[in-house]
C-alpha cells in the first residue's frame, strides 16, 4: 500500500473522485483548501447541525433524537464549548476500488483544539462526507463554511479488495446532506 501524490490524485479526481475539485492550494485570507503534495483539503459547507442539550435528549447511536441538535445553514458557526458539530463537505468523492483513505484535522483548527474526526472512506465509497467537530476547549468556537476543514489522504493497495463497501451495499453509500447516525 503506497500513499497518492499531487499527481495521481489530479489524475484520478479529473476522472471523477473529487467534484468540485480545486487544482491548487486555495489560501489568502481563508483556512487553506484544494490539492496537496500529498492529499486533498476539502471544504465545509453551510450546512451544520450543533449538538445542544436543551431538550435533554440522550445521544444513542441505535435511537438517535434529531432534537439533540440545531440545524443552521450560516457562513460560520459556533460551537459549543466542550461540544460538536455535524457538517458536511462541499466536495462530492467517488473512491476507487483499490483505495483507502483516512482523514486529518487541518493544523490552524487543532491549534485552536478543534478535533475533525471523519471514518475512512472505503473502496468504492461514494458521497458527500459527514464530518465530525469537536470542540474540545472551554471556549466557545468559530467554524468558518466554504473553507478548509481537513485533509483526505489517499492510500492505493498492489490490489483491488475482494468486496468493496458498494458489494456490501454500505449504509452510507451516496449519501447527501448532513447524515445521521443509522443501524
Amino acid at each position: 500500500m503506497s500513499i497518492k501524490n499531487d499527481r495521481w490524485i489530479r489524475e484520478q479526481a479529473h476522472g471523477g473522485m473529487i467534484e468540485p475539485f480545486s487544482e491548487k492550494q486555495v489560501s489568502g485570507g481563508c483556512i487553506s483548501y484544494g490539492l496537496s503534495s500529498y492529499g486533498y483539503d476539502l471544504r465545509v459547507s453551510r450546512e451544520f447541525k450543533i449538538f445542544t442539550n436543551v431538550n435533554s435528549a440522550i445521544i444513542d447511536p441505535k435511537a438517535f433524537d434529531e432534537r439533540s441538535f440545531v440545524t443552521v445553514e450560516a457562513d460560520s458557526v459556533i460551537v459549543p464549548p466542550n461540544s460538536f458539530a455535524l457538517a458536511r463537505s462541499i466536495e462530492y468523492f467517488r473512491i476507487p476500488r483499490d483505495v483507502l483513505t483516512i482523514c486529518v484535522g487541518k493544523s490552524t483548527y487543532a491549534r485552536c483544539g478543534i478535533i475533525v474526526n471523519v471514518t475512512p472512506f472505503e473502496p468504492e465509497w461514494e458521497g458527500y462526507v459527514t464530518l465530525e467537530i469537536s470542540n474540545t476547549t472551554p471556549l466557545p468556537a468559530k467554524i468558518y463554511a466554504n473553507e478548509g476543514l481537513c485533509q483526505i489522504l489517499f492510500f492505493q493497495s498492489d490490489e483491488a479488495c475482494e468486496v468493496s463497501y458498494a458489494d456490501r451495499s454500505g449504509k452510507y453509500q451516496k449519501q447527501h446532506g448532513i447524515t445521521l447516525p443509522k443501524l
